[in-house]
């Protein structure tokens, strides 16, 4: 019998966390499930850790690879599922026991492409756990993405759904894979979703996403990662002929990811960051203008600075 759902759980480097993370999905109330463990060729006591857990429960799979990046990992693992839906569980994150279980059965019930829950955060350094409910968006009812956008507006949370298998595969549906990159699940999220027909989320919260202390970016590798997600997303959309439909949607997500990044940056790489930014509002300003339902009169002022001054900003900490 084919599981009913492949989790799949990339792992690089995570030797403090991973029993935590393995404990949750192994003692899963759904049994039916396979565990595609893929290490991303981590250089600690990871790998030891998964065969260990390997040797007890034959429904742990481990592929170990060379380190690729997580892009590579996610779509090496996404490969292998058999199973009818797909999970992702971040190894340094943990999952309530029903997690699986709640989400496959409304999934099969309603023979949806994703199913979402809520999530917590958990805080490393005090242990403090918050409930992150999805925004905006109606629990326990059928939504199409295709006329509902609320999905989009999600934190980009690739490890809060499940995914049917076939949809991802018909779809094609992969990561970016830039070896070294970060946020390779914003594109990824945004294009299930802009594929989706059916989703539904359910009222309750079942997964924990461990944030460690927010660090600033301090590689330069890093700087622009954000701006190929949102490549990633503009050449998928162009390539199914959905960039007219949701090129304001795309636009307001990418000035509040660029917010987001700009402001985790050490400051020698803010204005670098910042005069890319205003060269691809200049580049995109039909779309960056007062027109784009999705912005407010806030958002227009201080694009327009960006726009045309973004010198002006080149101190601030903040934006």
């Amino acid at each position: 019998m084919l599981p009913n759902v492949s989790i799949v759980v990339p792992v690089y480097n995570v030797e403090k966390y991973l029993r935590q993370c393995l404990d949750s999905i192994i003692n899963q109330s759904l049994t039916n499930i396979e565990i595609i463990c893929v290490n991303d060729g981590s250089t600690d006591n990871s790998l030891a850790i998964l065969q260990e857990y390997a040797d007890k429960d034959p429904r742990i799979r481990i592929i170990d690879k060379l380190n690729s990046g997580y892009g590579h990992s996610m779509n090496i693992g996404l490969q292998q599922c058999i199973g009818e839906y797909i999970g992702i569980v971040e190894s340094d994150d943990f999952a309530k026991p029903d997690m699986f279980e709640s989400l496959y059965k409304v999934a099969v019930e309603n023979d949806l492409d994703i199913a979402r829950c809520h999530f917590f955060t958990f805080m490393q350094k005090d242990s403090s756990i918050k409930k992150v409910d999805s925004y905006q968006m109606e629990s326990s009812v059928l939504i199409n993405p295709q006329n509902d956008l609320s999905p989009f507006l999600q934190w980009p949370s690739v490890w809060a759904n499940i995914y049917k298998r076939t949809f991802i595969q018909e779809n094609n549906l992969k990561f970016l894979e830039t070896p070294g990159a970060s946020y390779q699940d914003t594109a990824f999220s945004f294009k299930v979703y802009a594929c989706a027909t059916r989703m539904m989320l359910i009222d309750a919260p079942l997964i924990y996403y461990r944030i460690h202390d927010q660090s600033s970016i301090k590689s330069k590798d890093k700087v622009f990662c954000i701006c190929d997600e949102f490549n990633e997303i503009m050449s998928f959309c162009k390539s199914k002929m959905l960039y007219e439909k949701l090129k304001y949607l795309i636009c307001y997500l990418q000035y509040k990811s660029y917010k987001w990044n700009y402001n985790r940056l050490e400051m020698p790489y803010r204005y670098l960051f910042l005069l890319r930014m205003s060269k691809e509002i200049r580049e995109n300003k039909k779309v960056y203008c007062k027109k784009n339902p999705f912005f407010t009169f806030k958002d227009i002022k201080k694009i327009l600075v960006i726009r045309f001054l973004p010198l002006l900003y080149k101190r601030r900490r903040t934006l």
